[in-house]
Formats: structure tokens, C-alpha cells, sequence
């Protein structure tokens, strides 16, 4: 359904304005029955049990954060409206957010928790050894915070929300996860499809078929076979081709397939952006290299 990204400074009050959103949608979703079937969840650090020591070093701070954005693939959905109640202080773990929920055709938005750095420093020294950043992870995270901005695309639309402010601005928000605009997915945010493990052999044999099929047809005529041409590859497997009148050598056939061959490995081995399931069945395979070879073998 949605995705609502907190961020803001450590300390800032993330937390309570996550639950405060939280709340105010669910009293929302109890009023509307036609979004009766909605649910509401919070993802945090506290809710997976990462350690504020794990922003002390980049090192371990990388993984805590892969498990963040695991966790937010595995709770986003068509039913559910997300809050992800994190530092979320990078733009770039913004946008990689921002991406996923568009793949999944979700509706996105962002709240800006604003708070000034002594406020933080301040809440952050009356809390438990256990919950409090140490001062120099604090003043590291205060200088590589990167501000949301409504300019950019995966920070919009943006709510901001001061320290001073008693409420959080619901009926914009649920504007926003209920009837925005719904982005779909383009090339940058689809899933690649992936080609079947046999797809290289295949794309190998067949092509190589073919070849010999078309140098057996032209030894049987005695010369250049020329015109419509029928090509036996198996019981079931008999393209047509439209061939040049004219003698091809197999050196030119070779070349051929060794030019197509290689524009359709790279389709195999690092997937392909095409609309709907790639075909890589002989039958499929065939009819390329075919149309291939009449457009390259032209007199």
C-alpha cells in the first residue's frame, strides 16, 4: 500500500512521531471501511534489535543496514502501510528505499523530523547506557546527515515535522499513502529477468544448427539455394528462411552467428530489462537467429 520513511538527527523524537503516524492511521482505517483490509506496522532498530554501538563504525553499520532494508522488503506489501522508523540520514539508502516500494507499485512519502543539535545532545544524556549514542557517534552523525528535499523524487512528498510541534500533520500524510500518485516501475526500479540456466547452450547449439542446415540444403543443390528454404533442424524444430540468391560461405555464416551469439550472451548472463518473460526456447532462439541472418545476409 505504502511506504512512510522517518529520518531525521539521532535523538530527534523519530520514534514517537512513528508511533504518533501510526496511531493516527489506525483511527483513520477504523473509520473507512473500504480500507478495512489495510494494517499498520513500524520497522526500527529497536524492533530488529540493532545496537546503537553498530553506528560507532562503518564496518558494522553496513550490515545493520542491509538487514534494515531485508526487513522492509519482507514487511512491504499491497496491504500494508509501512513506517520505517530509522536514522535514514544517506539520501543514496533513500533512494534505494524509494526504488524498492516503486517496484512494488507502493505509494511513498516522507516525514522530516527537525530538532536542533543541543536538543538531541540533551534528550541523548538522560538515557540509558544502552540507548544512548556515545558523544563522538553522535557528532559523527550530526556531520554525515544528508538533509531530505522536496526537489528530489525519492523524498517526495515531504512532511516536516519541528520538535516544538504537538501533532503531526495525518490528514497529509493519509492523503499522500491513500490517494497519490502511484509511480511504475521503469528500468532503473524493475527486476531483472533472469535467463534459464540452459539458456547459453542453447542459444550455442541451435545457432550452430542452423548453420549446418543451411550449408547441407546449399551442398544438395549444387550451388546457392536462394528464395523461401525450409530448414530441417529436428522432428519438431523447421523455420523458414528467406534466403539470398546467391553461394554463402561458411565463413560468412560463422560470422553471423558468432556477432549474435554474442549480442544475446550478454542478455543471458546480466539479464535483460525487456517487458515480460524472455524466451529462451529453442523455438524462440531459432526464429531470431533466422530473422538475423535474413536482414545481415541481404544481396
Amino acid at each position: 500500500m505504502a511506504l512512510v520513511t522517518i529520518s531525521g538527527y539521532p535523538v530527534s523524537g523519530k520514534s514517537f512521531r512513528a508511533l504518533q503516524i501510526k496511531q493516527f492511521i489506525d483511527e483513520k482505517l477504523s473509520r473507512e471501511p473500504q480500507f478495512s483490509h489495510l494494517s499498520t506496522a513500524i520497522l526500527s532498530d529497536h524492533s530488529l534489535s540493532i545496537s546503537r554501538d553498530v553506528y560507532n563504525d562503518g564496518r558494522s553499520e553496513k550490515p545493520a543496514r542491509a538487514a534494515l532494508f531485508t526487513a522492509m522488503q519482507r514487511q512491504m506489501g499491497l496491504s500494508t502501510i509501512l513506517i520505517v522508523d530509522a536514522p535514514n540520514y544517506i539520501k543514496g539508502f533513500r533512494y534505494q528505499m524509494y526504488c524498492a516500494a516503486r517496484e512494488l507499485k507502493l505509494r511513498v512519502c516522507t516525514v522530516y523530523i527537525v530538532a536542533q543539535k543541543e536538543q538531541c545532545r540533551e534528550r541523548n544524556s538522560t538515557r540509558s547506557d544502552t540507548d544512548k549514542y556515545s558523544d563522538a557517534t553522535l557528532e559523527n552523525l550530526f556531520l554525515r546527515y544528508e538533509e531530505p528535499s522536496s526537489m528530489v523524487r525519492w523524498d517526495s512528498p515531504l512532511f516536516t515535522i519541528l520538535w516544538s510541534d504537538e501533532a503531526v500533520p495525518g490528514e497529509q500524510i493519509w492523503e499522500a499513502i491513500t490517494s497519490g500518485n502511484i509511480k511504475p516501475p521503469n528500468s532503473g526500479t524493475q527486476a531483472v529477468a533472469k535467463a534459464p540456466t540452459d539458456a547459453l547452450l542453447t542459444l550455442e547449439k541451435t545457432t550452430l544448427t542452423i548453420v549446418s542446415a543451411i550449408m547441407a540444403e546449399q551442398a544438395q543443390s549444387q550451388g546457392g539455394v536462394g528464395g523461401p528454404t525450409t530448414l530441417s533442424l529436428s522432428t519438431h524444430l523447421k523455420p523458414k528462411i528467406d534466403l539470398p540468391v546467391r553461394h554463402l560461405t561458411l565463413s560468412e555464416l560463422q560470422r553471423c552467428k558468432r556477432q549474435f551469439v554474442t549480442v544475446h550472451k550478454k542478455a543471458i548472463t546480466l539479464g535483460t530489462t525487456e517487458k515480460g518473460q524472455v524466451d529462451w526456447s529453442e523455438e524462440a532462439v531459432a526464429d531470431k537467429f533466422v530473422a538475423y541472418l535474413e536482414e545481415n545476409l541481404k544481396s
